[in-house]
Formats: C-alpha cells, sequence, structure tokens
C-alpha cells in the first residue's frame, strides 16, 4: 500500500493499523472539500469548512464504497486511475482464506464522492467491468479486521484462479451457466442437473434485446447446499458444448433479467432473425485476433475498429466476437461463410445488431 509517498508492503499490519487508526479516528476529514490534486493518498492541505449538508442533525455518512470483479493482480494505483478526479484516502482489498476475492473497499473524500463514485459503475479497469457499490463503516471496519489478521501471518498473495475462486465463493442457491447452446432449452438444463428437483420456472434463460439467446442462463436451486452440489457439473456438456458454471446471488439474476430479456419474452415485435449490418461469431480459435478474423471475411472490406473480439471477465477470450459490415447487404452476403473454418474450428455465424453487441460488450466480454 502507499503511506505518505512510500511503498510498505501490504502484509505490514502494525504501519496498516497505524494508518487506518488515523482513518477512524479522524473521520471528520473526510467532510470537507476535497484538494485540488485527486492522487492516491495525497497528503490533502488543511481542510476549509465542511460543504453543507441535510442530514437532519444526523452526523453525515462514512464516505466508503465496495468495488467488486477487479483483476486478481489490481493495484492501488489502478483503483485512484478508475476513480480519477475523487480523493481516494484509502484501499483495502479483501481476502478470503489468503486469497484475493476480486473485492476492495474504498475510502473518499467526502460523502458527496460516493455518488460521484456510483457513476462509475460497470466501467472497466483493463478487460474486466467493476460494480461499485454504497458500503457502510461497520463493514470497512470488519474488513480491516480480517485484513489484519492475515497480514500477521505473513504477505498475503494477491492473484488466485479462477477455480479457487469459485470455490471459495458463497453460495446463495443462485447458478449462472455460461457457454449454453443457443438452441438450449429449459428441459435440456432439467435434464443436465437431473439429480436435483428444479421447476421451470427457477431457470432464467436470458436473451439479446432482439430475443436471440445469449448463451447463458440463471438457475434457482431449493437451497444453497444444492447449487455447491450442482457445482460438480461445472465444465460438463451440453451437446458438443460444455458449460462453465459460477456462483451468483438472487440480486445478480434479479439484474441480469431486468437490464436483459427473458428468452420467451416478446421484443418489441421484431423478427430476431432479420440480418442487419452485425453478424456474431462463435466457435473463433482462443487466439484468433483481428487480423485472423479480417483474412476470414476477405472478401468484404473491414476495418479493424469494426471488429469486437468478446472476452470472460477474467479476460481470457471468449471465442466469440462482433463485425460491423458496410452494409445489410454485405452481412447477408457474409452469411455464407457460416460454418466455414478459421484455423482448425468451424465457426458459426448470426445474424446481430448493435444494441445486441453493445449490450454484450458493456458486460465486461
Amino acid at each position: 500500500m502507499y503511506y505518505r509517498g512510500n511503498y510498505i508492503d501490504s502484509g505490514d499490519a502494525r504501519e496498516m493499523g497505524f494508518k487506518r487508526q488515523r482513518i477512524m479516528d479522524q473521520g471528520s476529514s473526510y467532510y470537507a472539500t476535497p484538494p485540488e490534486s485527486s492522487y492516491l493518498y495525497n497528503p490533502p492541505p488543511p481542510p476549509p469548512p465542511p460543504p453543507a449538508y441535510s442530514y437532519h442533525g444526523q452526523p453525515p455518512p462514512f464516505p466508503v464504497v465496495r468495488l467488486r470483479g477487479l483483476p486478481f493482480d489490481c493495484s492501488e494505483t489502478e483503483i485512484a486511475d478508475f476513480l480519477h478526479g475523487l480523493d481516494v484516502i484509502d484501499v483495502l482489498f479483501v481476502h478470503k482464506g489468503g486469497r484475493f476475492t476480486g473485492e476492495a473497499y474504498c475510502v473518499l473524500g467526502y460523502p458527496l464522492q460516493v455518488d460521484f463514485s456510483l457513476q462509475r459503475n460497470r466501467q472497466n479497469i483493463g478487460r474486466r467491468y467493476v460494480e461499485v457499490f454504497r458500503s457502510k463503516k461497520e463493514e470497512y471496519y470488519k474488513a480491516i479486521a480480517n485484513e489484519v489478521f492475515d497480514s500477521r501471518g505473513g504477505s498475503v498473495p494477491r492473484a488466485r484462479s479462477l477455480d479457487e475462486s469459485k470455490e471459495l465463493a458463497e453460495h446463495t442457491g443462485v447458478l449462472w451457466l455460461r457457454g449454453l447452446p443457443f438452441s438450449a432449452s429449459k428441459e435440456d438444463i432439467i435434464d443436465f442437473f437431473k439429480n436435483f428437483e428444479l421447476a421451470e420456472k427457477s431457470i432464467h434463460i436470458t436473451a439479446t434485446f432482439e430475443g436471440r439467446p445469449t448463451g447463458e442462463a440463471f438457475v434457482e436451486f431449493a437451497s444453497a447446499d444444492d447449487s455447491r452440489a450442482a457445482m460438480a457439473k461445472d465444465r460438463m456438456t451440453i451437446g458438443n458444448r460444455y458449460i462453465e458454471l459460477f456462483p451468483s446471488s438472487p440480486e445478480e439474476l434479479e439484474e441480469a433479467v431486468s437490464r436483459g430479456r427473458v428468452l420467451d419474452k416478446p421484443v418489441d415485435g421484431r423478427d430476431p432473425n432479420e440480418v442487419t449490418s452485425v453478424l456474431r461469431m462463435r466457435g473463433l480459435p482462443f487466439s484468433a485476433g483481428k487480423d485472423d478474423i479480417m483474412d476470414f471475411f476477405k472478401d468484404f472490406v473491414l476495418s479493424e475498429d469494426a471488429i469486437h473480439v468478446t472476452f470472460l471477465s477474467d479476460g481470457r477470450p471468449t471465442g466469440e466476437a462482433f463485425v460491423e459490415f458496410a452494409s445489410t447487404d454485405d452481412a447477408k452476403a457474409a452469411l455464407a461463410k457460416d460454418r466455414m473454418t478459421l484455423g482448425s474450428r468451424y465457426v458459426e455465424l448470426f445474424p446481430s445488431s448493435l444494441e445486441d453487441m453493445n449490450y454484450t460488450t458493456s458486460k465486461g466480454r
């Protein structure tokens, strides 16, 4: 961590404790107008009078937010850049069992900056979109206590694998499925989890704005124990597609359904198979770059800016991409390349749209 301009090992619990004790004891300094420089931990000038707040006799809230979805090698400087323009007083990375969880608490200069920080919700650090949530002083203090406890055992490693992250994740009875065949139905998912009691209403296949399946779904199990046991099916197949499973939550399910579309829900009367100037590619080699895609469509005029390769939240390629053609006619003609090969893999092509492309890429993929 940074401390008065010097770098200190994050495992030094004494320095960390001294610094954060001052943060706890001098909370009133957070409610001052921020200094001109917002670089991480830059010592502020003498605080001017605090801004006027209308809390009706109550003390102003502690200015702390929680970030989720951080890259596992994320640094404090990257968070300072992510919150550029705000006064980042402290960054506390959250660990569980000695491993970074992808979450952090950020103490800001004063309460109004919490509102500004929420405007960064779902913006990216690297290739990962980061969620920003309001937090509380009690949650921040509890996280400090946990970090100090871990630090006494030595320096805390920052990185962990995706599989380890799944094992450590809390289960709430909801799983997120990714990699489904676009033709997969609720019955297929019930059969996939045939050792568990599932009703159709507990399965939520998501779709694009045009009503096309995204290859993703949420499944509500009877209990957290059931969802934990169901993780044994991770990377097993439906048809010829292996399915990835991730612990999720009712809140993420509700958000996904509200931001996306339920598959069988009517979508503005539009024909999902109508061709626009955008095609979606699926089945690309994970090593495929924009040059490879341009060569695949060498009979068409394409620029690199017209090709959008998508990535998983951990930065790995999905094997999918969106391509913007010069016209609808070009996109229709390009569909003749459906199921032709790129390298050793045959590539599937699907009609898509700018809305579909923007929605998918906004999710950090």
